[in-house]
This record gives structure tokens, C-alpha cells and sequence, in this order.
């Protein structure tokens, strides 16, 4: 009873089969004081299990123990690796010690016939204590005395199971120059291997009786390309790109052909003279006139870009590059970013009139104007940067049909440029190259909405639509537009023409007279109306025509005060009849 208490016990330490099975027969094998009956009562188990384990045990051992469904492998005994491997391995790392392991057990069959894998290739190279030396039995491709030998050693290399990178940097020679000598070894053998003449294998055409010819054509016809002179110098054996080499050589050689710049010592690069140091030190002001037309306009882009950071800040478009378009431009920057210090331009009419030049002077910016006719195109970004437009937007830019389809495509062209990389940017180290990045929050001198509403006095007016879009100026009432109901907008005075204007969108425009003595607008009259992204989706039944928009004076007479009378009664729309 104690021996069943105790096997109970033991088994709750085991841990495998195995362990179980062999403290059913160890008082049977060890001390032979019980038989197979009594020890298969105190472990509960049949008589001739137990039977059959003291036997499988006497036979294998604690093999006979395992399950039938454990397989035994006997592990072998490690062969011991060649020395010939071992000398190998040590003559490899002493010339390069860059090898990768699959490599080396490539290098290693080929070179002894060893099949080794690459983990016991792994163990001997970082038991061997050899160090690299310098070049042992291998001469480097540039120095080698006979260069066919060179190439046919980088073949045996390549053979031997090296890798293409390290032929390259034992031997000192390029990865394409290693690519090309293996192909050419595999396409035509060892005849690949041979040096061939670099040199044209045609017979050369150019002598000098037929550079004196050309010469002769090219000073009489100094603008003729090289397929005009082919055609006059009437030989078909010449070829068009032929004479097309001759008329450079000869430039190079004649200095007496016309129109060919002189030689002369090239001026080292100057820094640029408006390149900024901070933000908002410069703005560029530009035009652009769009390669494409609608109802035979060509309408033209106006943006101001800030130096810098290279963002453009403000844009619009618009049928002329006038005054008024500019000035609503530089009101839009001001009003977003500050003013700058410097403003460049060139010398257009549009930016360098009198208004414009007024508006500068109120707001302390320094104008600074170019001559692009003189080669000063590259001092204005501005103008540099319409390459940009042309080959990111022009596609886009054409597919708009009515001028209302402009303008969006214009702000999204303006917000795909700030938010992409510039290249610019990247030269100049400025991380990350996005322009809206390298700007910030950063502004220029700021000013409030009023103070520069009063600078853009002569020019600009801030209203206030109404319910039913329309405003009010200078005791006139009229239209602007009726989607912007309860919204301020910009009225442009340039000339004899009122516009009305929302980000940077004109929504009306009127004629009217700028009395330069009361400094008010008068006779207001004649309003033309455009459809844009802001007209309301319900349109009017009679869209309204110049002759008949309608424009309300009202008289700013004094009214004389009287006594109040008493309200009227109201009459009843029907009367009410009591009937008895």
C-alpha cells in the first residue's frame, strides 16, 4: 500500500513517457525484491506491460523505453575539414576580406572540388588568423603589362566563382568595364579578349579641302543651318550630320564667320543681386500672356512670388495686363502676408504706373524695375518661373471653354506649385524643399484691412454686400452679385471702369467718373456681369444686359424736420358685414 502511495506521488513530477516507464521496472531491475505481478498492482498497471518493458530494457537499454513513434538517429561523427580547404580559405581572405560565405563554398568547390556549406565556411573564416595583405598573385587590371591578360584573368575569376563586385574591387577595374569583358568573352571567346581599335572603321570623309568649302558657305549664308549648306555643297557621299561637324570645327577655327560669338574669357558667376537672405525681403511681380485663346482673347496670368521661399502668394487672371490687375494682386499679398521690402518687376506699363508707384510709396516698398529687352529677364523669378506654368498647367489651362473656368483652374495651379518640391530650394539646402514649408507663418509688415484699404485709397474700396448682393458706394446702389449675399468685396477704380471683385474674381464691372476734387465716384452707369464659380444656382428669369442694369441714385440732401403725424388707419381689404 505504501509502494502504490508512493509511485502515486512520483508521478506528478513526470515530465515524458519515458520517465514513467522506467520507475515501473527500477525495483525490478535494480533490486529484484518483487515480481511483475506485485510491482503491476503497486503501479496500477498490467502484468505484462510491465513484463515487456523489463525486457525491451534488458535488450536496448533506455532506448528500449522510447515510444514506437520516436524515430533514433544516431548523429555521425564531424569529417574533418581538408587542409587544403584550410589553405585556401587563408589565401582568400589574405587578398580580399570583403567575401560573402555562399561565395566562398562556391569558390571552395570549384577551386579543391570540397563541397562545403556556407555556415562551416562561415566558422573556418573566422578561425583563420590571416590578415589581408597586399596584392599576392593577383595583378591589378591597370597596371597589369599585358592588358589581354588582364581581361583573361577577370574571365577566370568569374569562372572560379567569384561575384562580379568583388572582381571589381580586387582588381581595381569598374563593374561595367567587368560586365563588358564577360560578355564579350561569352559572345566571341578569346578572341573577345583582344584589344580593338577605338577609331571609326569607315574611312574619314572630313579633309581639308572640304572644311575650306564649308567655310566658303558659311560666310556667305552665316544663319544657314547644317542641312542648307549639305544641299549647296551638292556632294551626296557628305552626310547632312557630316557637314554639321565641320561648320562647328569651323567656328572653333575661323573667327571671321558672322554671327559667331567671339572667344573671350568667361566671367566668373556674380551671386544673384535680388537673391533674399529672409522672408518676405523680396517679391516678384509677373505677367504672363496664356498661349491659348477664349472667344479670341488670350487672357493673361499675373502672380507675385515671394523670394525666399519661392511660394506664389497671390494670383488672378485677366483679359489685359493692366494697372487694376496688379494692384489687386499686391493688395491680396499685402493682406495674407504683410508688405515686403523690395518689389521687383519689370518695366511694363502695368506695374510701373503711376498708381502702382503711389501704392509703393504709402506702403514703404522700395520698387525695383528691370529692362527685359537688355538681358535682365533673369533678375525677375517671376519671369523665370512661367517656364514652370507652361509645363505643369498650360494642358489644363486649355481644356477651361469659358473664362469662369479659368480662374479655379489658376488657384489650383497656384496650390499644386507651393505644395511640391522646388529645385531651387534643393540647391540651396533649404529642407524640406516644399515652398509652403520653407514660408511658414512668417510675415512681412503687416498692416490692418483698414490701414491698407487707405493706402489703396485712390484705387480699392471695401464694401459690404446686402442680402441681395448688392452694395453701396458714394451714394449709388447697385448690383454685384447675388450668390455672395452679406460679404465684403473689393470695388477696383483704374481709369473710367468700376470692378467689383472677390478673391481675386471680378463679378462686375461698371463705368463711372473719379471726380479727383470731392474724391468720390460718380455716374455709375452701364453694368456688364460675369458668370462665375460664386452665382447663385437659382438664375435670374432675364439675365440683365448693360442697357438695363439698373443703378439707384440716392441725393444726399438735408431733410428739414417736422411735426409727427399721427399714423393713419389702416383700411380693411374687405369689409365686414354683420348680418342680423
Amino acid at each position: 500500500m505504501e509502494s502504490t502511495a508512493e509511485f502515486a506521488q512520483l508521478q506528478l513530477g513526470f515530465v515524458d513517457q519515458t520517465q514513467r516507464r522506467y520507475e515501473v521496472i527500477r525495483p525490478l531491475v535494480l533490486f529484484a525484491d518483487r515480481t511483475a505481478v506485485q510491482r503491476a498492482h503497486e503501479t496500477q498497471t498490467h502484468p505484462d506491460t510491465v513484463r515487456k518493458l523489463q525486457r525491451r530494457f534488458q535488450h536496448r537499454g533506455m532506448l528500449g523505453l522510447l515510444p514506437g513513434n520516436v524515430e533514433v538517429i544516431i548523429r555521425e561523427r564531424a569529417k574533418r575539414i581538408p587542409d587544403v580547404v584550410r589553405q585556401e580559405v587563408d589565401r582568400l581572405k589574405a587578398l580580399y576580406d570583403g567575401f560573402h560565405y555562399r561565395e566562398l563554398a562556391r569558390i571552395l568547390l570549384v577551386k579543391v572540388g570540397y563541397p562545403i556549406d556556407d555556415k562551416t565556411v562561415k566558422k573556418l573564416w573566422q578561425q583563420s588568423a590571416v590578415r589581408r595583405q597586399a596584392q599576392l598573385d593577383l595583378w591589378d587590371y591597370h597596371t597589369h603589362p599585358d592588358r589581354y591578360q588582364a581581361r583573361l584573368q577577370v574571365v577566370k575569376l568569374y569562372y572560379q566563382g567569384w561575384e562580379k563586385v568583388s572582381i571589381s574591387r580586387v582588381l581595381q577595374v569598374s563593374r561595367p568595364t567587368v560586365d563588358a569583358w564577360i560578355r564579350r568573352f561569352e559572345a566571341e571567346h578569346f578572341a573577345g579578349l583582344v584589344g580593338k581599335p577605338r577609331g571609326p572603321k569607315a574611312p574619314r570623309k572630313v579633309w581639308l579641302p572640304l572644311m575650306v568649302q564649308v567655310y566658303h558657305l558659311q560666310k556667305a549664308h552665316p544663319d544657314a543651318g547644317e542641312f542648307r549648306i549639305w544641299s549647296l555643297l551638292a556632294q551626296p557621299d557628305i552626310g547632312v550630320r557630316t557637314v554639321g561637324r565641320v561648320m562647328a570645327l569651323n567656328k572653333l577655327v575661323y573667327d571671321d564667320i558672322p554671327h559667331v560669338p567671339k572667344k573671350g574669357v568667361k566671367p566668373a558667376p556674380r551671386p544673384h543681386p535680388y537673391k533674399a537672405s529672409h522672408r518676405h525681403q523680396y517679391w516678384f511681380i509677373d505677367g504672363r500672356r496664356m498661349d491659348f485663346a477664349i472667344d479670341g482673347v488670350r487672357w493673361w496670368s499675373l502672380i507675385i512670388l515671394e523670394g525666399y521661399s519661392r511660394t506664389m502668394l497671390a494670383g488672378a487672371m485677366a483679359p489685359t495686363e493692366a494697372t487694376w490687375v496688379a494692384l489687386m494682386v499686391l493688395y491680396t499679398a499685402c493682406l495674407r502676408y504683410g508688405a515686403p521690402v523690395y518689389l521687383v518687376s519689370d518695366s511694363g506699363g502695368a506695374s510701373t504706373s503711376a498708381d502702382c508707384a503711389a501704392v509703393c510709396t504709402r506702403l514703404q516698398i522700395q520698387h525695383e524695375t528691370i529692362i527685359s529687352t537688355q538681358g535682365e529677364s533673369y533678375l525677375n523669378w517671376m519671369e523665370t518661373h512661367v517656364h514652370i506654368q507652361r509645363r505643369l498647367y498650360d494642358y489644363q489651362f486649355s481644356l477651361a471653354r469659358t473664362p469662369a473656368e479659368l480662374e479655379p483652374r489658376h488657384q489650383a495651379f497656384i496650390q499644386r506649385y507651393n505644395t511640391t518640391a522646388h529645385q531651387g530650394l534643393l540647391k540651396d539646402r533649404r529642407i524640406p524643399p516644399i515652398p509652403v514649408e520653407v514660408l511658414g507663418t512668417a510675415r512681412g509688415r503687416v498692416y490692418t484691412p483698414e490701414e491698407l484699404a487707405r493706402h489703396f485709397s485712390q484705387a480699392v474700396v471695401p464694401r459690404i454686400t446686402n442680402r441681395d448682393g448688392c452694395v453701396t458706394l458714394h451714394s449709388y446702389h447697385f448690383y454685384v452679385e447675388e450668390g455672395l449675399p452679406r460679404t465684403q468685396v473689393l470695388l477696383w477704380v483704374a481709369g473710367e471702369r468700376l470692378r467689383a471683385a472677390f478673391d481675386n474674381v471680378i463679378l462686375a464691372e461698371y463705368h463711372c467718373r473719379y471726380d479727383w476734387r470731392d474724391r468720390k465716384v460718380k455716374d455709375i452707369r452701364e453694368g456688364v456681369f460675369h458668370h462665375t464659380r460664386y452665382a447663385s444656382s437659382q438664375r435670374a428669369l432675364l439675365p440683365l444686359t448693360p442697357q438695363e442694369s439698373l443703378v439707384i441714385y440716392r441725393a444726399g440732401s438735408r431733410r428739414l424736420r417736422g411735426p409727427r403725424l399721427a399714423p393713419a388707419q389702416q383700411l380693411l381689404l374687405f369689409e365686414l358685414v354683420q348680418r342680423a
